[in-house]
């Protein structure tokens, strides 16, 4: 299968997306985040160096996070594709990766722009529930995202939450601050000729069948 990396505007569906397409693909799924932490959780060089620029407000440079992103794709379970989830972020990044799968004589693979209309990203932020437990995400007025239980997790049983950034002006600043700061990658890929764009629709199956489309194409 084509490796992913996915470039998405808050509330597009990206994290949903993801998960389907681990489910019926087998796909590894790497986020960043999750590496950071776990580095930090087993106390590694690079989890205390990461934690103590963290502690300090500072960004983990592009070298530790190529480093963890170098290690976790040379494991066995994405040797049939992976997911980049949050990664790259910025130009620099996407070149140091281009560096790393040179060297490591992988592919690319396809960059898929998940395009979402504002408002509707904007509704699905604040009106979305989180397990605190498990990370689940669902959707109060979703048909489709709704729990089973009102304001309960169908896999944990503990109560959502909702974020506390997910009001109507915080989710505006995100979505433009977002957008902007992407379309440097949007456009560096774009030029690559490895970049797909696809809607986010209100129903998360019809923006699975478009993926699945760009994957299997």
């Amino acid at each position: 299968m084509k490796n992913i990396i996915f470039l998405a505007p808050p509330a597009a569906g990206k994290g949903t997306l993801s998960e389907m397409l681990v489910e019926k693909y087998g796909y590894c799924h790497i986020s960043t985040g999750d590496l950071l932490r776990e580095e930090i959780k087993n106390g590694t060089e690079i989890g205390k160096q990461a934690e103590s620029l963290m502690k300090d407000g500072k960004f983990v440079s592009d070298d530790v996070i190529i480093e963890l992103i170098s290690n976790r794709i040379t494991k066995k379970d994405c040797e049939n594709g992976y997911i980049l989830d949050g990664f790259p972020r910025t130009l620099n990044q996407a070149l140091k990766y281009d560096e790393l799968l040179s060297k490591l004589n992988k592919d690319l693979g396809v960059v898929i722009y998940i395009d979402i209309d504002k408002q509707l990203a904007m509704n699905r932020a604040c009106s979305r529930i989180t397990c605190p437990k498990c990370g689940r995400i669902y959707n109060k007025y979703s048909n489709e995202m709704k729990p089973k239980q009102e304001g309960m997790c169908d896999d944990c049983g503990v109560l959502l939450t909702q974020r506390a950034d997910d009001s109507e002006q915080t989710f505006i600043n995100r979505f433009d601050e977002y957008v902007n700061k992407t379309m440097p990658l949007y456009d560096y890929y774009k030029n690559k000729g490895v970049l797909k764009v696809i809607k986010s629709h209100e129903s998360k199956y019809e923006t699975f069948d478009e993926a699945i489309k760009v994957i299997e194409d």
